[in-house]
């Protein structure tokens, strides 16, 4: 018997995880971090393919703007401070005022003129902001963060305070993405989760000593999955930081369905055993619909949304394993920890009462709440803003914006005029250059555009000689430049531009219909983002698609009935289409951590109704009437569906005290979509499952609605209703 075996083994079984311990946290605590953006890019795209043709030609646009407070141009700091960067092996060159004033007057610009050109790009609008653009090499690319924090230390050491410095760019959001994102950061705040669930589980189990073991379980399961990851090659990101939080949902739930069955079985002469066999086929298809829920997500083509579906599903997996194997083990050390529940509480058979006894109603408004919210659906949205990930006070946020508002943005469109094999005079195509940068300066959000163009005089000199000068002079700085290429057959125009993704996303789009007068094309970040964005939105309705169609053909096979399986089905997606829709009535973006929430809601919702349908499936057996089957399954599987949720709500819910963004709306959606789902669960489905037509062979007569009130609360002072 499984009960002897565990009372012989528990204790083996419990020291070799001890033992395990260690080692799991070292692997788990070193799963490295990698918020990238490229990462969250679609991997094969047109627009991807023409950012890696800008990259070949002019080595990417990758920039870390230095903004230095209370610092004139002429200030001898300026110079230190950007000779101090060039000596970094993540920075190949840097720009201040006094290197770009000098190339421009060599090559003829007046100083006035300069001047205006500098202004608001490198000079401050009101003379308070220096800025020292450093260009990133292909190491700095390659680590980020750590170039980030080489620049901090450099100005640092040139006495630059943090109160004296703005940082601003890509590789500034993605290292502090990564320092937010990394296990250190949120070590703290992962332990207060495990504390919540703990005291919530001793609410439940009145017991300390059997609360406190589930949640080392549980921890152990978190360090378990994140080896797993790291083994595999996983990296941590700020949507895979949610990892730990859904595993401790998985295990939490596993384990409070098995002491739900324990806690009926104890009479049994091998009670672990008949809790196992009670609680293994719908833990096994609750553990599978999720896993399918969670892989749908692998046919993104985001790189950070993929690895979490098999992350979380390997979480799933040994979620599962852990709590069917450690749970058993901690009952037996603690034989009198769980007592037999005798009833059924007497506000809960009549709150069941009600809810068979108005089904059609209920099953109404419902169907209305439904058809209502669905027309919000149509106006999903998405948004994604690397700048909104991090916390709403962030400093690097103030330095962004700040240097955004007195310098330039960081973020540019990336223009490429390509001339071809044409052997066109140098001049023809400095004023082609021109001529296109004009343009692109016309649009709404574009603050500043920079070619080569932009260091030679507007009007050239009417003497030839002069001109040849100039042009003598710029031959000898074009190997120094980063505007031409390939012989002076590609030449870059970077735009730089504000304002919103899809603000920027427009200029993007209405910069491309000057490819139709001009041999240009245009890429860069901005663009890129916002299509990923687009590619992001329209997985998610892939992907819940997919899940749905898998999900339903595992409740047919399951439950061998399409009729019940779709039945299921509907307090399932119910609460996913209710919360969507008032997503779109109150046009709220969708994001990228609340795009993945329909898959995976619908994947863990599964499960109370899996038990509850099984409870259903046996009860109608043996009394051949639907409500009373649906009356017994609720009374049966209604507590134990509402402590999972609950705990898996408010675990989910903790989600909220992140310092990003994406996952605190994750968090928080999660927790809404799980919470109407357990009165999917435990109201919806009920009603449906009560309002099926009786079986003809062996049905009793109809039960009046006094009689059903009798029976109800009969039921509740009888053990062996609920435990049958």
């Amino acid at each position: 018997m499984l009960t002897s075996f565990f009372r012989l083994h528990a204790r083996h079984l419990l020291a070799a995880a001890m033992l395990l311990l260690p080692w799991l946290a070292v692997q788990s605590n070193s799963l490295p971090a990698n918020n990238d953006l490229e990462t969250w890019l679609p991997m094969e795209s047109e627009v991807r393919s023409a950012y890696r043709g800008f990259t070949k030609q002019f080595g990417g646009e990758e920039l870390i703007l230095v903004g230095l407070v209370n610092r004139s141009p002429d200030d001898p700091l300026v110079e230190s401070v950007a000779a101090r960067l060039e000596r970094l092996p993540g920075i190949r060159k840097c720009l201040t005022p006094k290197r770009l004033s000098r190339v421009m007057s060599d090559l003829g610009v007046p100083a006035e003129e300069v001047e205006g050109r500098l202004r608001g790009l490198t000079n401050g609008k009101d003379g308070r902001l220096t800025g020292v653009i450093a260009l990133l090499s292909e190491a700095g690319t390659a680590d980020r963060a750590g170039t980030v924090a080489q620049v901090r230390a450099e100005l640092n050491y040139c006495q630059v305070g943090d109160d004296q410095m703005l940082l601003s760019g890509p590789p500034v959001i993605v290292a502090e993405l990564d320092r937010l994102g990394g296990t250190q950061a949120n070590r703290r705040f992962f332990l207060s989760i495990f504390l919540i669930s703990g005291v919530l589980l001793y609410l439940l189990l009145r017991d300390a000593r059997l609360a406190a073991g589930i949640v080392a379980v549980t921890f152990w399961t978190v360090l378990a999955t994140n080896t797993v990851v790291k083994l595999l090659g996983g990296e941590m990101n700020f949507i895979l930081s949610a990892l730990p939080v859904m595993v401790l949902v998985f295990t939490l739930s596993t384990a409070v369905h098995f002491l739900h069955y324990y806690r009926h079985c104890q009479q049994h002469r091998d009670p672990v055993g008949e809790a196992l066999r009670k609680a293994i086929r719908p833990c096994f298809w609750a553990m599978l619909t999720t896993v399918i829920g969670l892989m749908s997500l692998m046919i993104s083509d985001i790189a950070p949304v993929r690895q979490f579906g098999w992350a979380a599903s390997i979480g799933a997996v040994v979620s599962l394993l852990a709590a069917l194997l450690f749970t058993p083990a901690l009952v037996q050390l603690w034989p009198q920890a769980l007592r037999r529940e005798s009833r059924v509480p007497q506000w809960a058979a009549r709150l069941g009462h009600g809810i068979l006894h108005y089904r059609r109603r209920i099953a109404f408004l419902t169907f209305g709440l439904v058809v209502v919210t669905a027309v919000g659906l149509p106006s999903l949205h998405s948004k994604i803003n690397p700048v909104e990930f991090l916390p709403t006070g962030s400093s690097i946020v103030a330095d962004l914006i700040r240097v955004e508002e007195e310098l330039t943005p960081a973020e540019s469109i990336e223009a490429v005029v390509d001339f071809g094999i044409r052997d066109l005079p140098f001049l023809e195509k400095l004023n082609m250059v021109r001529e296109i940068e004009r343009e692109m300066g016309r649009q709404a959000g574009v603050r500043h555009t920079v070619s080569l163009a932009s260091f030679f005089p507007t009007v050239m000199p009417d003497s030839a000689l002069e001109t040849m000068r100039i042009l003598g002079r710029a031959s000898a700085q074009a190997g120094q430049n980063d505007f031409v290429s390939a012989g002076e057959r590609f030449w870059r125009i970077s735009a730089r531009v504000s304002g919103t993704p899809d603000e920027k996303y427009q200029i993007y789009r209405n910069l491309q219909q000057l490819s139709q007068r001009y041999p240009v094309s245009f890429t860069g970040l901005a663009p890129l983002l916002v299509h990923a964005q687009r590619i992001i939105f329209n997985g998610f309705w892939e992907s819940f698609a997919t899940a749905f169609l898998i999900i339903t053909g595992v409740m047919m096979i399951s439950l061998r009935s399409v009729k019940l399986a779709l039945v299921a089905m509907v307090p399932n997606v119910t609460p996913i289409s209710i919360v969507f829709g008032l997503l779109g009535w109150w046009g709220m973006p969708v994001d990228i951590g609340m795009m993945m929430t329909a898959s995976i809601a619908l994947g863990i919702a599964v499960d109370g109704t899996f038990h509850f349908v099984m409870a259903y499936r046996q009860g109608l057996r043996q009394h051949r009437h639907a409500v009373r089957a649906t009356r017994r399954a609720l009374f049966l599987t209604g507590a134990p569906i509402f402590q999972a949720a609950l705990i898996a709500g408010i675990g989910m819910l903790a989600l909220a005290c992140s310092q990003f963004t994406p996952t605190v709306r994750f968090g928080v959606l999660m927790a809404t979509l799980l919470l109407v789902a357990v009165l999917g669960d435990l109201v919806l489905l009920p009603t449906l499952l009560a309002l099926a037509p009786c079986r003809r062979r062996g049905r009793p007569a109809p039960e009046s609605s006094r009689c059903a009130a009798a029976r109800s609360l009969v039921e509740q002072s009888l053990p062996e209703a609920t435990a049958a």
